[in-house]
């Protein structure tokens, strides 16, 4: 490592730009993607705005330690999914949880209620074909002009890095499980 001198002068100019809503993308195979959109979820919460959070991948009855911690604080999480598509029964009932679960979530986004909508894990159901890009790519530019989406999940389409203000790419350095060791409750659940 080596040792940095602190800057003794702001490393940037401040924005003279207008305040809106902007689209926030957290993708990349490195782990941490839905953790940020929740930190996000906090932070908003914190100053009092309305937040909604759905998960396309996680089912409804999911109990997990956001589950339990946003309905704590008073955030509506919502899963729309029925888990991991390796353990599903039947992928075309996956796939009609994810259009009836995206509907709702569009509805929310337009009705303009909400500061920050979170899509948890969108890009799953987008790559897998189960939901039209072009109506989420549609729904994102015509959401009114105040209201803030974060998106999450490996792989997210071109189309939406594009649209976005702000996209963040976790980058998979070294991960535990791959060493053998399980999951933690707590780290990733």
């Amino acid at each position: 490592m080596q040792i940095e001198t602190p800057p003794s002068e702001k490393p940037y100019e401040k924005p003279e730009g207008e305040r809106r809503g902007l689209v926030i993308v957290n993708t990349g195979d490195g782990k941490g993607k839905s953790t940020a959109a929740f930190g996000l979820a906090l932070r908003a919460h914190g100053r009092g705005k309305a937040v909604k959070i759905f998960q396309f991948m996680k089912v409804p009855t999911a109990r997990f330690g956001e589950h339990r911690m946003f309905e704590q604080i008073g955030i509506p999480i919502e899963g729309l999914g029925d888990g991991f598509s390796w353990k599903s029964q039947d992928l075309e009932r996956s796939a009609q949880l994810a259009r009836d679960g995206w509907e709702r979530a569009r509805a929310t986004i337009l009705a303009g209620e909400h500061f920050l909508v979170v899509l948890d894990e969108i890009t799953y159901p987008l790559i897998y074909g189960w939901l039209p890009l072009d109506g989420v790519v549609q729904t994102l530019r015509e959401r009114p002009g105040h209201v803030h989406v974060c998106l999450t999940g490996r792989r997210c389409p071109p189309e939406i890095v594009e649209l976005a203000d702000t996209v963040t790419e976790m980058t998979l350095v070294k991960h535990a499980f791959k060493a053998g060791i399980p999951a933690q409750r707590g780290i990733e659940d």
